[in-house]
Order: C-alpha cells, then structure tokens, then sequence
C-alpha cells in the first residue's frame, strides 16, 4: 500500500498542519551525514596537506642543520666563514711567505680537485671544499689552469681563483747534469708535469736522429735535454717542454761542434754519453778535460772505464762511497763489468763537458781518485793509484 507523501491534521482554526513522511525524514537524515561527511574530508584533506608540508619542510631543516653540523665539525673556522677582517689579514701576511703553485688539469672533478688542493696544502678539507662547491651551485665551473695560491687563503678566495682559470709564466732552471729522473721531479715541484708522465714521456722521445734509442737504454731522451733556465706558460704540456728543451740542446751543438766529433770518429750519441760521463765525475772545471783524457786512453787500451758514475746511475739513492758489492750489479750500465761506453748518456751535460770531450787534456794518466772535496788526483800507474786512494779516501 502506497504511503502518502504527507499527512494532514486539521484543527479548530480549520488550518492544516503538514507532517514530513517517514521517506521525507529519511532523505533529509542522509543528506545531513553526507554534507557532514564531506565538511570533515574537507578538514581532514586540509590537515594532512598542512602535515605533508610541515614534513618536508623539517626534513629539508634537519638536512640543513646536518650539513651545518658536518661543516663545523670538519673544520670550525666555517662558523666564521662571513668574518673576513681579522682571517683575510693574518692570510695576507702569511701568504706573503709561502707561495703554492697549484695545476689543475682539464677533466678533473670537483673530488680531484678537493684532493690537490689538499695535498698542496691549499685547503684543510676536501669535505668541506665539496660541500660548498655543491651549495654554490660550482661543481662545474671550476676551471683548469695553473694557479698560484698563498698559504691560508679562505675557501671563497680559493674558488674565485678556480672560476677564472688562471695561467701565468713560470721560469724553471735545469743544472748541468740532471737526468731524466731529477728533471721530472723539478717540474713536478713546480706544478708543471706529472713526474711519472714525464718519465713515461721520455722514455721514447727522439725527435732528431742523433737521438734513437739504443739497446737497454732506458730514456731516449736521456743526455738530449740542454741544461738551461726555461720560461713556459704554466699550461704547458710535456711533450712542448721536451721538444723545447731537446730543440735548444740541437741549437748549442753548433757546425763546429759537430765537425769536431766528426774528425776524432765519434758520433753525436757516443760523444754525449761521454760527456755524460765527466759531468757526473767531475766537480771542478779544470777536472774536465783531464777526465775525458783519462776515459779515451782507457777506451784505446780496451779497459774497462770503471766509472762510479754509471753505477749511481743505477741505483734510487746515490751513496757518497760505493761497495764492491755495488761495482757486482747486472747491468749494461755497469762500467766495472762491461767494456766500452755504457749503452748511453747517463745525465744531460752541459757545454763546457762536452767541450772538455772534443777538446781533451794532453796528459798520459790512467786513473784517478776524487778526495772529499770533490778535487780529482791523477796517477798512471795502479800502484800509484792505490796510493792516491789511501792517501784521499
């Protein structure tokens, strides 16, 4: 039975009062929990995006504060990082004392960098420096270059320099008598190559003819390389220092020189691994051709040079007195051993040794000793020698 939608009541007044069906009731009630129900995932939506904010908002914090936290604990000067009166000073005057050449090559990341910069003394704390070059937004900006920078310098400082890629002239001198070995090292203490690279480099350089590389040599470029003093850009690559220094030693050998080899039978390499030879024996220049002399003599008499020169060569550290055990070791090099000139030059000589060979002493000696002041005492005979020895060593 079909309910009505209302139900009349009448009264005295003969008006009608409508009362709402259960239908009626039941609809309003729904619409009621409905509405109710949306206004509450309105304040729930509401709370939840707050909390969401709220969330990354301390997240983000927190990392902040860890950051800060990392910072002053890797180094506390960071907590002063905006105070820059009183540490720009104190850097200034200790800058004015010690100077630090830095090269840093093209490809290198921000950690490789970090890591120069600390070896050099540059910078306290490759973390540190990391973190800042990420919050500076630098990671890839900083620049290769060869930079200069003063003990103490400020991170900023430092980055200022990296963003501008620096270069500059840097003069580097070569002493009469350096090999492959000590050269690397002196440019490698100037920033200017990678030793080991050098090294590596040397070991197969021959730009001119005179220079191919003989049986057991171990660097072609060894006795080629003129001792001299050098200007380079501080980007200079090491095959440019080579073939500079290797072009300058081509220039001093002039037509005379050349010549001269050519009358007494030598060729260009056999006369530079005798040079070689007298500059690592000989101190004093009035030694020089007396030396040479004594080594061609020894030559003509098919006896062994016995050079101690050729054995330091050998060895990482070289001993101011050698043993008997030292003048034993296997090696094309060891003149005690083996007759004739070692398999090539031992050392870069300058002009006046090879000079000292082209133009040798007019004396009959056959041996001699260095007393400790590096002065040279001449015998020709070996009983006479054995004196001398007694006598200076």
């Amino acid at each position: 039975m079909k309910e009505p939608d209302d139900k009349k009541i009448s009264t005295d007044n003969d008006d009608e009062i409508k009362i709402p069906s259960r239908r009626a009731n039941k609809k309003s009630f729904k619409d009621s929990v409905l509405e109710k129900f949306r206004e509450s995932s309105k304040d729930l939506k509401a709370e939840i995006s707050w909390k969401y904010v709220a969330s990354v908002a301390g997240a983000v914090f927190f990392c902040i504060v860890v950051i800060g936290a990392v910072l002053i604990f890797v180094d506390p000067s960071v907590a002063h990082i905006n105070k820059p009166t009183q540490t720009e000073t104190e850097t200034s005057n200790v800058g004015e004392e010690k100077r630090i050449n830095v090269k840093i090559r093209e490809g290198l990341s921000t950690a490789e960098i970090a890591e120069r910069l600390a070896e050099k003394g540059v910078i306290d704390s490759t973390l540190k420096f990391r973190l800042l070059a990420r919050v500076y937004g630098y990671d890839d900006k900083l620049r290769p270059g060869s930079y200069t920078f003063t003990l103490g310098m400020s991170n900023e400082e430092v980055f200022a320099k990296l963003l501008t890629g620096e270069k500059k002239l840097v003069h580097f001198t070569i002493p009469e008598g350096f090999g492959i070995k000590e050269i690397a090292a002196r440019l490698q203490s100037l920033d200017l190559a990678d030793k080991d690279d050098f090294i590596k480099a040397a070991t197969d350089f021959v730009p001119y003819d005179y220079m191919k590389k003989h049986k057991d040599v171990f660097y072609s470029a060894e006795g080629f390389l003129f001792p001299d003093t050098y200007t380079v850009e501080s980007d200079v690559e090491i095959i440019e220092i080579l073939n500079l220094m290797a072009k300058n030693f081509d220039k001093k050998l002039t037509l005379e020189m050349r010549s001269q080899a050519a009358k007494m039978d030598l060729s260009i390499y056999d006369l530079i691994t005798l040079a070689s030879l007298v500059e690592r024996e000989v101190r004093f220049p009035e030694d020089r051709p007396i030396v040479a002399q004594v080594f061609f003599k020894r030559l003509k008499l098919n006896m062994p040079l016995q050079t101690d020169a050729t054995l330091q060569y050998l060895m990482d550290t070289p001993k101011e007195d050698l043993s008997i055990e030292d003048t034993q070791i296997d090696s094309p090099y060891n003149t005690y051993q083996h007759l004739g000139l070692p398999p090539g030059p031992i050392a870069n000589p300058g002009l006046a040794s090879i000079e000292a060979v082209l133009h040798p002493a007019d004396t009959d000696y056959l041996y001699f000793v260095a007393d400790r002041k590096g002065h040279n005492h001449y015998a020709n005979t070996y009983e006479e020698h054995l004196n001398l020895v007694n006598k200076y060593r």
